[in-house]
């Protein structure tokens, strides 16, 4: 694996984000986080996403895209089940949705800030 992105975001309370991905394949990336303290969870909500995550719940699956908005409009008329809708984050624009399963999954706008 190699590094794509390393950030330390001060407006999220110097919350990391770490990405890397092999060598070679640019469109395959994984995004390495600690779970966050404040301002992102306050502290009662961390520790439950941490004994959910013990569980092995949470694994999460991030589709990137271009225009996370125009995207999201053309899913969400084609019934696809939004859990939120876009929301402006610091390295991008972020929404949520689940398959038919119930799976949680992430439909994100990257900033070429923190693209890897």
């Amino acid at each position: 694996m190699e590094v794509r992105v390393d950030a330390t975001m001060p407006e999220m309370g110097g919350f990391r984000r770490l990405t890397v991905g092999p060598v070679g394949q640019h469109d395959v990336s994984l995004v390495l986080m600690a779970i966050p303290g404040p301002p992102v969870f306050e502290p009662e909500t961390a520790e439950q996403v941490r004994a959910v995550m013990a569980k092995g719940a949470g694994a999460g699956v991030f589709l990137t895209t271009e225009d996370c908005r125009a995207d999201y409009e053309e899913l969400k008329a084609r019934g696809v089940e939004f859990v939120e809708a876009p929301e402006e984050t610091p390295d991008g624009i972020d929404s949520g949705f689940r398959d038919p399963s119930g799976n949680h999954l992430r439909l994100t706008q990257v900033l070429e800030a923190f693209q890897g």
